[in-house]
């Protein structure tokens, strides 16, 4: 069961891996990201951080879309992180199973606005966005479980 996925440059980090993980109680991590996923040096050093008991796997968009697609991943308490808009749109698109984005942090960029604190989004990205929204995805920004959430329609 996908609980929720998460929009965040920095991929893994200790707000991740410990609040979050232990805020939803996820069994299993899912980095979806192609340049992560073939850099074995990047899945080592991610793989040092995760919490006792919680499964990390490196995947590409493709075969992320593939293995959630399969069933592979219904029996985990599954939190998936990407790096981009862009990649979670792609989840969206090629599952139809995201039902939960949560704009974690996302990083200043050349013609990009603040919508809210850490979040930065360009016009492309907000497009995708609303879109995912208005299509029965809740999409909310949200750093850590203790902030108010912040539906992504009342930001832009």
């Amino acid at each position: 069961m996908i609980l929720q996925t998460r929009i965040d440059y920095r991929l893994l980090h200790g707000q991740v891996i410990y609040v979050w993980t232990n805020y939803l109680s996820v069994d299993a991590i899912l980095v979806a990201n192609d340049k992560v996923a073939n850099d074995i040096f990047q899945k080592r050093m991610m793989s040092l951080a995760k919490p006792v008991g919680v499964k990390i796997i490196f995947k590409t968009i493709e075969e992320s879309i593939e293995a959630i697609n399969s069933g592979k991943t219904d029996n985990y308490n599954l939190y998936i992180i990407v790096e981009n808009v862009e990649d979670a749109y792609k989840l969206y698109k090629g599952t139809k199973l995201i039902d939960k984005i949560n704009l974690g942090l996302s990083s200043k960029k050349e013609n990009s606005k603040n919508i809210a604190k850490s979040i930065y989004i360009d016009k492309e990205e907000e497009k995708l966005l609303v879109e995912m929204a208005k299509n029965g995805v809740f999409v909310n920004v949200k750093q850590a479980p203790g902030d108010e959430d912040k539906d992504i329609l009342n930001l832009v």
